[in-house]
């Protein structure tokens, strides 16, 4: 099997094929900016983009995205050097406090901002509340995706 990561091609032995592609990430490949949280697919922080979409990576199986998709990470926000205008606004917004779902969140905002370039503040909570913030910084988020739109229409 292969998997396509943050535009890097990677082969994964068939046996792995019911692996979450989380561990993948983290222990295969280092990449730990991706969180585990709940492990249920339930509070988000191991969200990545697949084809552009949210998935949560702790219940995703290694096959289910295999041969084809285009997966990004948090990692590839700032692939060419420069903060995502997402990462910006959240640091301009301190969106984070204690930051284990951020990346998650992050990627949300990504998927959202990537469909939806100029969304509503409706549709943004809407959008930012199906991951599960514990510090309760939703007011911040939804500032940070705000102003993370702003800067991407510059």
């Amino acid at each position: 099997m292969k998997l396509t990561i943050n535009r890097d091609l990677y082969s994964v032995d068939n046996k792995d094929a019911n692996r979450k592609l989380l561990w993948f990430l983290r222990d295969d490949l280092g990449l730990i900016g991706t969180r585990f949280g709940c492990g249920a697919g339930i509070c988000g922080a191991c969200t990545v983009l697949v084809d552009g979409q949210p998935r949560r990576s702790c219940i995703t199986p290694i096959a289910a995205v295999a041969d084809g998709p285009s997966i990004r990470t948090v990692e590839d926000l700032a692939a060419t050097g420069a903060l995502h205008p997402v990462q910006q606004a959240f640091i301009d917004e301190q969106a984070p406090q204690c930051g284990w779902c951020m990346s998650g969140q992050m990627m949300v905002a990504v998927a959202l901002l990537e469909n939806n370039p100029t969304p509503t503040d409706s549709e943004i909570e809407d959008t930012m509340t199906r991951n599960y913030c514990r510090c309760g910084s939703y007011s911040r988020l939804r500032r940070a995706v705000r102003r993370a739109s702003d800067l991407a229409s510059q």
